[in-house]
């Protein structure tokens, strides 16, 4: 039985809508506010429950205490989702680094979890270890001049395609959460960034797998290799797509993400 201290600190949490509980779970550096966007996409009345959570030290979370390693997160997750779902079936969507712990969460609650969707997951934990693709940008020297300097150098750093819709996205998604981290938990984070992932056969379960072609942080190729062995692994990988894949290319990760949803949920 999970006791209320294991699964301290208490996180930020946005809950929205009724139905089968789905666990969303960002990535590194960001907050919940990132996969907000994905939000209209399970929306339908009495489907699914959307539960966003900001990772301790993350958005407004405390940070754990202690090491604050990779592992550390992955244990606190798996606690704060047995006290908060219970033994409900449940649904998680994972991206970049919270693909990796939703995939350890789904392996650890194998027969509990319903499906699994990863939008650019770490596979490789290990920065120097990762096949990582070259990024190809088109850039928009009068939309970056414009914008405060700071900003400018977040956004450009990840954006494939510089654009203003691209800009206002990464604005209201990713922005919030960059500015909003505990950069003591962070440093303590990248400190003991070591997790592995589970195996693909152990998660036979829908897996959905989508990754940016031009993704210059975590790559496609890791993704795909270990794609393969999934028994039932469905993959996607988009051009004109960097890290941030659910934000260059919205509308097809919406209708992959629809499908996936459709399989998952118990009534079809």
């Amino acid at each position: 039985m999970t006791s209320e201290r294991d699964v301290r600190p208490r996180p930020h949490v946005v809950r929205r809508g009724t139905g089968v509980p789905l666990v969303m779970v960002h990535g590194n550096g960001v907050d919940h506010r990132l996969l907000l966007e994905l939000d209209e996409v399970f929306a339908a009345p009495g489907r699914w429950e959307r539960i966003y959570v900001d990772l301790p030290g993350f958005g407004r979370s405390p940070a754990l205490e202690g090491r604050g390693g990779l592992t550390d997160l992955a244990d606190w997750l798996d606690a704060w989702v047995g006290e908060t779902v219970g033994e409900t079936p449940f649904a998680v969507v994972g991206n970049s680094m919270g693909g990796l712990l939703a995939a350890d969460l789904a392996a650890r609650r194998a027969g509990q979890c319903l499906g699994l969707a990863l939008l650019a997951p770490v596979v490789v934990a290990q920065h120097d270890r990762r096949r990582r693709a070259r990024a190809q940008v088109r850039e928009d020297p009068q939309l970056l001049a414009s914008l405060d300097p700071a900003d400018a150098v977040e956004y450009a750093a990840v954006a494939i395609d510089q654009t203003r819709q691209g800009w206002e996205a990464f604005r209201r998604a990713v922005l919030p959460g960059l500015r909003a981290g505990d950069p003591e938990a962070g440093r303590r984070l990248a400190a003991a960034y070591a997790l592995p992932m589970p195996s693909p056969g152990d998660l036979d379960l829908p897996v959905l797998v989508v990754t940016g072609r031009q993704d210059a942080i975590v790559g496609v190729d890791d993704q795909w290799d270990w794609a393969r062995g999934l028994p039932r692994g469905s993959t996607a990988s988009l051009d004109r797509a960097g890290h941030n894949v659910h934000l260059d290319r919205p509308e097809v990760v919406a209708a992959l993400l629809a499908d996936w949803a459709r399989q998952v949920h118990p009534a079809g």
